[in-house]
């Protein structure tokens, strides 16, 4: 199925385990970033990074 149109790839919400893998951190990690930012990918990287320095 196609995306709504003004839709891209970022805005989708993320995976944790996706995340976790991204940036090697706890599922428990990912997971609650995702709960805190949601499907705003650029957030979560960054909330991630943070934990992972």
């Amino acid at each position: 199925m196609a995306q709504p149109q003004g839709a891209s790839a970022p805005e989708q919400a993320y995976d944790a385990k996706t995340l976790a893998k991204k940036h090697r951190i706890s599922m428990e990690e990912a997971e609650n970033i995702i709960s805190e930012y949601g499907a705003d990918r650029k957030a979560c990287d960054k909330a991630a990074r943070r934990i992972a320095a």
